[in-house]
């Protein structure tokens, strides 16, 4: 199994975005209806055609019902972004299973990625794009990369024992990249349901991770010490 410090579900939370916390079903489900709301306007009318009225109105639920959650705009759109990292994350977790078959921890991630890429995708693209971001909003995002990045290497570590952990690392934040790169680009062109496309992510993946070399079995490096 994955060790336990990568297995924390959710990126850490603070204070100050949400006024209160669901307890909840019905309050849960509001929430949903709310976030729901807020990503396809967003993916719709961009940033600026985001308004909390419009979101009300979508999500079918009374602005103070909204206001009891989100203070403004910015707090709907930090909560789309948390949830959309969170996701990502959960995604990761279930591939560097390594109780699971090779074949089966790969078609988990690209099946994964792309599933979450799928929900809003033109939302992706504005939060990445045209959203701004407070300082807390940074936070999160600079924790949620460090989590990305342990996921990767856990998930490197699972298909690929005995490689170095410099090597782990590295490769860990190439891969990351390839298949954000992949995944982005075909969300961004509307292809990320193409069965071609997956067939392709998985060969990379597959071809990237029987191609990590064991420590032991690299040529001239004797102590591991090469950084590629």
């Amino acid at each position: 199994m994955v060790k336990h410090t990568l297995l924390a579900t959710r990126i850490p939370r603070r204070s100050g975005a949400m006024r209160k916390r669901p307890k909840q079903a019905r309050s849960r489900a509001t929430i949903e209806a709310i976030l729901q709301a807020a990503a396809h306007i967003l993916g719709e009318r961009g940033w600026e055609g985001l308004t909390t009225n419009a979101v009300a109105e979508v999500a079918g639920v009374s602005i103070g019902s909204l206001y009891q959650y989100f203070p403004h705009k910015l707090a709907l759109v930090e909560a789309v972004r948390r949830r959309h990292f969170d996701d990502v994350l959960a995604v990761l977790c279930a591939a560097a299973d390594s109780q699971l078959p090779r074949a089966r921890r790969i078609e988990a991630l690209v099946d994964g990625m792309i599933g979450v890429h799928s929900r809003n995708p033109a939302a992706h693209r504005v939060l990445l794009e045209e959203t701004p971001r407070g300082k807390e909003a940074g936070a999160v995002h600079d924790r949620f990369g460090v989590i990305l990045h342990q996921r990767y290497e856990a998930i490197v570590r699972a298909n690929a024992r005995g490689t170095s952990t410099e090597h782990t690392r590295l490769a860990a934040r190439v891969l990351a990249a390839a298949v954000a790169g992949v995944v982005h680009e075909a969300a961004s062109q509307g292809t990320l349901q193409s069965g071609s496309l997956r067939l392709e992510l998985v060969r990379l993946v597959e071809s990237y991770l029987a191609a990590r070399p064991s420590l032991r079995h690299e040529p001239n490096h004797p102590r591991g010490d090469r950084t590629w």
